[in-house]
Parts: structure tokens; C-alpha cells; sequence
């Protein structure tokens, strides 16, 4: 298992096992836990642990200083109105990727709908669109499907 992986799944069980879908850590207790060095647990919350993703990072800098990551817990039809609302007048396949990555792991969107979405989202079906077109048609596709969700 990747280093990653490891410090993931640390923050991901330490979510789990609050009521309030909150995790407060220390970054030097956490890679010395771990076994790695402090830059990668910023990595890991930095790329794994954003809004994009469902989470809300907050730190305090200092001796006594933590950086606490909540889970945002909302509805389906919240959490999708949402999305719909913060996605802006372009996406790219990629972001739109892990928007519905992470609505399927939340289980507000069924896998077989994901698929179907992620493959018409995607730039080779999108490829009759000139490609300065494409992130704007994406996001308009993309903000109709899920309305339909809701």
C-alpha cells in the first residue's frame, strides 16, 4: 500500500469514528504514526480531502496547531443542487471525474448512472466539438444531468 494510501485511510477512519464527521490532527503526530515525513500528509489532505470531494480543511498554524478536516454531510438532493450551483460556466473532464466519483462514494449517485455520465463527459465524446468549446459544453451537460438526479 502506498504511503498515500496509508495516510488516507488514517484520516478517512479517524472521520468514521466521529459523530460529527469531523477529524482533528496533528501533522507531526500523524507522519511520525505513519512513518513519513510532514510535506506528505499536506499532500495527501491537499489532493484527497477537498470541497471538490466533499471536505472542508481548516488549519491553525503554531505550537499548538492542528488541522482539522470535515466531512461535509448533506442530503442528495442538497449535495447535488450544490454541485449544480458551484460548478462554474466551464468544467474540465477531470474535475468532472472526481465530482462524480465522489457522488457515487457518498451514494447519491447510482454507479450506472456515473458510468453514463463520465462517458458522455468525456473528451472522445465530445470530440465533434472544437476543443475550445468542449468545457463549456461539459458543464452545461453536466449541470443538466444532475438536475435530473435531484
Amino acid at each position: 500500500m502506498l504511503i498515500s494510501d496509508q495516510i488516507a485511510k488514517r484520516i478517512l477512519e479517524l472521520l468514521e469514528s466521529s459523530n460529527e464527521g469531523t477529524a482533528e490532527i496533528r501533522r507531526n503526530t500523524l507522519a511520525e504514526a505513519i512513518g513519513c515525513v510532514p510535506s506528505q500528509i499536506n499532500y495527501v489532505i491537499a489532493s484527497r480531502f477537498t470541497p471538490e470531494r466533499g471536505y472542508i480543511v481548516e488549519s491553525k498554524r503554531g505550537g499548538g496547531g492542528y488541522i482539522r478536516i470535515t466531512e461535509i454531510r448533506t442530503g442528495s438532493s442538497n449535495a447535488l443542487m450544490h454541485i449544480v450551483n458551484s460548478v462554474g460556466p466551464t468544467l474540465e473532464a477531470q474535475s468532472a471525474k472526481v465530482i462524480v466519483e465522489n457522488l457515487v462514494y457518498r451514494e447519491y449517485l447510482d454507479p450506472r448512472a456515473a458510468k453514463l455520465m463520465l462517458a458522455a463527459l468525456s473528451d472522445s465524446a465530445l470530440r465533434a466539438v472544437a476543443p475550445e468549446d468542449r468545457d463549456r459544453l461539459r458543464a452545461s451537460l453536466f449541470k443538466h444531468m444532475l438536475m435530473t438526479q435531484v
